[in-house]
């Protein structure tokens, strides 16, 4: 028998580093070729690391949340033969509780249905141990993935009453379905309420992390100032439902966004100075004669921010063809790196979730944002009588220091002008 090790490969795009955001194997599991061992996250973008041998994991380089630099040793296998390490290498340090691990032969190599929620595409299972689980210990933390969590933090599920049927007890998708199929069954034979005394720990990890980091950092260093103005969006939807009738077959559906995009571009060209990047440790503004819109986009794993490109080159179907490429780009977790940086000022929607007014928060170093809330149908007084008109609130955010308080007025006035008379967004 030999050992062989696994560094973190080389992921690309000049990346020293990166997070440990998911094991999918555990010290005393058997693996086969291409079995996904571990998910690191690099910025925005997430890799899964496969094995490139059969073997049996003896080590685990890092815990869930560790940075890890790009050649370390993350796992080390028992394989047949001589492995990649000469003898008289470095011996591999086994975890204190990889003695207590049973061995067991490989199942039959098979593959796990796709995780749902999950950014990165579904990998293939981990062959590996498959006892059945069992209720756990006072005080044992259950073993899921993030997928898995996610979903039972959304059914109101204590994981803790959920028997694994995976590896050491690992919680699976059909674990938690049939869990909430059978109903809770931890409820007081009496039948009245039963008092939760329950603790459940999240360690912060991945992209949940890089939001809490970015959006703390935005908060400490941007003084907000939010403006908030309703808008007239009646004959906007109903030139947008017009065009939609009679589009192209090979045009994308049209929805709000693309609108706004255009309107934002021509009240830019006005107000250049909204379009900028602040760095405010060398004191300099940088304002961009290209106007890239990100476009925050709510994902499985959380907010990312998708941006489209020279907005200011692109006419309203050619934003919308953008939008939706991006969109589902950003949901499936197939964006680059490069698709999810680069903005200059950003849109963020809660689509009909929007509620009457928002506070959004800057995408710093941006130094503005626009909110776009969701659309009532209102009776407004026309000078004679109430008649019914779609009407939208508009909330956005501006960066205090360099953006004043009648500036960022005027920016959504002008904004407001091009959505009510919607014919003026395509006057030059």
């Amino acid at each position: 028998m030999g050992e062989h090790v696994i560094k973190l490969p080389d992921v690309g795009e000049g990346v020293a580093e990166a997070e440990l955001v998911e094991w999918h194997v555990k010290v005393g599991d058997l693996v086969r070729e291409d079995t996904v061992l571990a998910a690191v996250m690099t910025d925005k973008a997430t890799v899964e690391i496969p094995s490139p041998v059969d073997g049996k994991v003896i080590w685990l380089g890092a815990e869930v949340g560790d940075t890890v630099a790009i050649g370390s040793a993350i796992v080390r296998l028992e394989v047949a033969g001589d492995g990649n390490v000469k003898a008289g290498g470095a011996p591999s340090v086994p975890k204190p509780e990889a003695a207590k691990e049973p061995v067991a032969k490989p199942e039959p190599k098979r593959e796990a249905k796709p995780e749902v929620l999950k950014q990165t595409p579904p990998p293939k299972a981990a062959i590996g141990l498959a006892t059945t689980g069992a209720p756990r210990p006072e005080g044992d933390k259950p073993l899921a993935s993030p997928a898995v969590r996610q979903r039972a933090r959304e059914a109101g599920v204590d994981l803790r009453q959920v028997t694994g049927s995976g590896p050491a007890g690992r919680i699976s998708h059909e674990d938690l379905e049939a869990f909430i199929a059978r109903g809770p069954q931890q409820a007081a034979r009496g039948g009245g309420l039963v008092a939760d005394n329950s603790v459940q720990d999240i360690k912060v990890v991945g992209l949940r992390r890089k939001i809490a980091e970015k959006m703390s950092l935005a908060k400490s260093r941007i003084p907000h100032i939010t403006y908030v103005e309703e808008v007239d969006v009646t004959a906007l939807e109903d030139l947008r439902a017009s065009l939609n009738k009679s589009k192209r077959a090979d045009q994308p559906k049209l929805t709000m966004l693309p609108f706004l995009m255009r309107a934002m571009v021509k009240a830019i060209s006005e107000q250049p100075q909204l379009n900028s990047i602040f760095d405010d440790d060398a004191g300099v503004i940088h304002q961009y004669g290209a106007v890239n819109i990100g476009m925050a986009a709510q994902t499985s794993n959380g907010l990312v921010v998708a941006v489209i490109k020279h907005a200011e080159a692109r006419d309203l179907w050619d934003c919308a063809a953008e939008v939706n490429r991006l969109a589902d780009a950003a949901k499936s977790g197939t964006a680059t790196r490069e698709e999810l940086s680069g903005s200059t000022i950003t849109i963020t929607s809660l689509g009909a979730m929007g509620g009457i007014a928002t506070t959004p928060v800057i995408n710093y170093p941006e130094v503005a944002i626009v909110g776009v809330n969701k659309m009532m149908i209102r009776p407004m007084w026309d000078g004679a009588s109430f008649i019914p008109r779609k009407i939208m609130n508009l909330s956005s955010s501006f960066d205090h220091r360099v953006i004043d308080g009648w500036d960022a007025a005027v920016f959504v006035q002008r904004i407001k002008a091009l959505m009510e008379t919607p014919a003026t967004i395509f006057i030059d």
